[in-house]
């Protein structure tokens, strides 16, 4: 704990990654449950993970836990029938989350409203963050969609980082490697826009056509730079194409410079160039 005492002596609060899991209620007038806590508290100047938390609870109505869940490594009532109750484990959650820039993925729409009902239920009052860092916002912002539908799971896929698990601290540490991921990308792209705002490409070659005997022939370059704007129907001219073959140019030039050797001035070169631009 020596890294938070020292956070918190510089004045910087720490950052506290957060997730909750609970029953999906599927009739109407059912409640959520909180089913399990999961944090992380992490040095915002390093994003070292200075402690972690995690528990599972066990709700007021049991039966509102399915008894197969229908994620891989789900919550099933099993799971939670032994597990302690939310007034059990608040004071920890309490001292995780009160006055800490609280950090999630859609944690303004739903974790942070789960955790204010399950504190006014036992009648505490809530934590109170300094800050809020919502991943969702954050990153459909800044992002785009260009990982898809910015679910965690989807953009745990887009940088290969696994299958996520629906388990509150797995969870939210999947979330700090999103978000490093991010920024990396991010931080490239303002680095040099012009070179990596666009998609991703396989290669720099450039196809360009071009028409002889009626036919279509392709050829292949690769260049930094792009092609004509007219490029289908162009050709780049090949230089003295119509003086004869690369035998005859060479000779020229063999020619040009045995008569313009020894110290000569260079306008003697320039006047027997001539002949090789006609």
């Amino acid at each position: 704990m020596d890294a938070s005492t020292s956070s918190s002596k510089e004045g910087t609060p720490e950052i506290v990654f957060f997730d909750i899991e609970t029953n999906v209620p599927n009739r109407a007038g059912q409640r959520f449950w909180v089913l399990e806590f999961g944090a992380i508290v992490v040095c915002p100047q390093k994003l070292v993970e200075l402690e972690s938390y995690s528990t599972l609870i066990r709700p007021g109505d049991l039966s509102a836990v399915a008894l197969r869940s229908g994620r891989s490594d789900g919550i099933t009532r099993e799971t939670v029938a032994n597990a302690p109750l939310f007034k059990e484990v608040s004071d920890k959650i309490f001292s995780i989350l009160n006055g800490r820039v609280w950090a999630g993925h859609n944690i303004r729409r739903f974790d942070c409203i789960r955790i204010k009902e399950a504190f006014a239920e036992i009648g505490r009052p809530a934590p109170t963050p300094v800050g809020i860092i919502d991943s969702l916002g954050v990153l459909t912002d800044k992002f785009g969609r260009r990982a898809g539908n910015m679910k965690m799971a989807t953009l745990a896929s887009y940088f290969k980082l696994g299958q996520q698990k629906h388990r509150s601290l797995e969870d939210v540490r999947m979330n700090l490697e999103v978000l490093k991921n991010c920024a990396t990308v991010l931080f490239l792209e303002a680095s040099l826009p012009s070179l990596l705002n666009g998609n991703c490409r396989g290669s720099s070659t450039i196809t360009t056509r071009s028409r002889s005997n009626g036919k279509s022939l392709c050829r292949e370059e690769t260049s930094r730079k792009s092609p004509p704007t007219a490029s289908i129907g162009y050709q780049r001219a090949v230089p003295y194409a119509s003086r004869g073959s690369l035998e005859k140019m060479t000779e020229k030039v063999k020619n040009l410079l045995c008569r313009a050797q020894g110290n000569q001035p260079l306008n003697t070169i320039l006047k027997h160039s001539h002949s090789l631009l006609r």
